[in-house]
């Protein structure tokens, strides 16, 4: 079996990801400073989930969740790969030919259904407006995440990893020379994301083809293998898309106070950053991993990846959760706090960032626990962990906006999380040693819990010492990157004192990537 190196994998899908956070983060501090919280960006935010949201079922979710498994396992009994990869493309363009029509016909009731709380003011028509422009994104990125599905499973996780670069690269562009021209910068952007699209998806398709896997554009045919993935893939996409239904469920709560959709965003974006680098690196990376450490019989071997991939995922959400919710004020007021982002925007969003900190390892954790039934085709037992996971959320959404008001949501998706990883633990308990963390991850464990605690006491005498230094104009960047530095800094000091980790190992993994 052709091995996958999986720190090296993790490095490279995360360092890719990490540059394409970065740049969306530099997208949406120039969104929020060039328009800022308002019916605006608000009427973006609900525009632009909607491809986003379908995205995560057709491309990352139901085709990723069957068809890399299937793939993968495929490739490594060479039983034409390439075959099932074309009739998937096939397949995958039709359906999603279908799904951009029927959005075009029914734009006013997917906005309605996903932000009722619009309807009645000029926000709903805006959203409507540019729904048309943007949902067409999703053609490009279903296929361009089929493509690098197939990247993947071979090994080559560098362009597919690279791709969504792009997008923040146009939009920051866009911004950028929207607000130089004088015309409207909201224009620019959107008009610029299906132009991404078609960039992120080419990318990837030249790719393929210098891999040796050639597809093109041909009629769909149902055939039993494309029979047997669809019905795998449909429930797959309840189960990997419930994080983006309950972002929809809180953006439908959320909508009824005014800028709460904009400030729920802004702090998404915030904890996306270690979810997108860590949690998609480790999806990424494992699924095909465990598939054909599974076809080829290597239960050790499958073992070993899914201990190392949790040591990865705690090695790096630990400290985030932490922070979160040791400095999420100084975060949002240096990152966002400008030109429409006032100081009140700033303790809205702060707020929601230290509730979404509560529920980043369990985010995580499912990116972890899912290829242990996705490897095994089994799509079914988290489809059902997912319906039970959007109850809770939408009970807790809207259960307690009475109570909590705007940041109900937040609590709600947390809480939802954390079920959700239960779940998913309690079923997975009789597929085998396999799916048990092996005696290194749990002497790691602990200690890397003990290294992020040390790290946050760190972090909040910092604050107490030195935060005045934040509030200073001109000086607030670099205070900011001094404490991240400083964090950064305690938290691989502790951690290389109590063995939580050898410093040689990202040495040696960095080498490989």
């Amino acid at each position: 079996m052709k091995q996958i190196r999986l720190f090296s994998g993790f490095f490279t899908v995360g360092f890719w990801t990490l540059a394409s956070r970065i740049l969306g983060f530099l997208r949406e501090i120039l969104l929020t400073a060039f328009i800022g919280p308002g019916p605006v960006m608000d009427a973006f935010v609900a525009a632009f989930r909607l491809p986003n949201m379908f995205r995560r079922f057709f491309a990352e979710g139901a085709f990723n969740a069957a068809f890399v498994p299937m793939f993968s396992k495929r490739l490594e009994g060479g039983e034409n790969a390439q075959g099932f990869a074309q009739d998937a493309f096939n397949l995958l363009v039709a359906a999603v030919l279908a799904l951009v029509g029927l959005a075009m016909v029914f734009m006013p009731g997917l906005v309605w259904l996903t932000a009722e709380g619009f309807y009645g003011d000029v926000r709903f028509d805006l959203a409507v407006d540019y729904g048309y422009v943007v949902f067409p994104y999703i053609l490009f990125m279903s296929l361009a995440a089929l493509f690098s599905g197939v990247l993947n499973a071979t090994g080559r996780f560098a362009a597919a990893a690279a791709a969504p670069v792009l997008l923040n690269i146009f939009a920051c562009t866009a911004l950028i020379a929207g607000a130089i021209s004088g015309g409207e910068v909201i224009r620019w952007l959107i008009a610029v994301i299906p132009v991404a699209g078609v960039a992120q998806l080419a990318l990837v398709w030249f790719a393929t083809e210098r891999a040796g896997i050639r597809i093109r554009f041909g009629l769909p045919h149902l055939t039993p293998e494309m029979r047997n993935m669809v019905r795998i893939a449909v429930p797959a996409a309840l189960a990997m898309g419930v994080t983006q239904v309950n972002l929809v469920v809180g953006q439908l709560v959320a909508s009824k106070t005014e800028k709460a959709v904009s400030w729920l965003f802004a702090a998404d974006r915030l904890y996306q950053l270690p979810l997108g680098v860590v949690g998609i690196a480790i999806g990424i990376v494992l699924l095909p991993d465990l598939s054909r450490r599974l076809r080829a019989d290597d239960k050790v071997g499958a073992r070993n990846a899914f201990s190392r991939a949790g040591e990865f995922m705690l090695l790096l959400t630990l400290p985030s959760t932490v922070a979160f919710l040791t400095i999420p004020n100084p975060l949002v007021s240096v990152l966002f706090q400008r030109g429409q982002f006032t100081a009140e925007d700033t303790a809205a969003t702060a707020l929601a960032v230290a509730i979404y900190g509560i529920g980043l390892p369990a985010f995580m954790l499912q990116k972890l626990l899912q290829p242990l039934y996705f490897a095994r085709e089994n799509t079914r037992s988290p489809f059902h962990y997912a319906l039970v996971a959007m109850i809770i959320n939408a009970a807790l959404a809207f259960g307690l906006y009475p109570i909590f008001g705007w940041i109900a949501p937040a609590i709600a998706a947390s809480a939802a999380g954390w079920a959700m990883v239960g779940l998913l633990a309690f079923g997975a308990r009789n597929m085998g040693d396999e799916t048990r963390f092996d005696d290194r991850f749990r002497r790691r464990a602990g200690r890397i819990t003990l290294a992020s605690v040390g790290m946050g006491a760190v972090l909040f005498a910092a604050i107490q010492l030195f935060g005045w230094t934040l509030e200073v104009p001109g000086w607030r960047y670099l205070a900011l990157l001094a404490l991240i530095m400083v964090a950064a800094v305690s938290y691989f000091a502790f951690g290389h004192l109590l063995g939580a980790f050898k410093l040689s190992e990202f040495k040696t993994a960095l080498r490989r990537s």
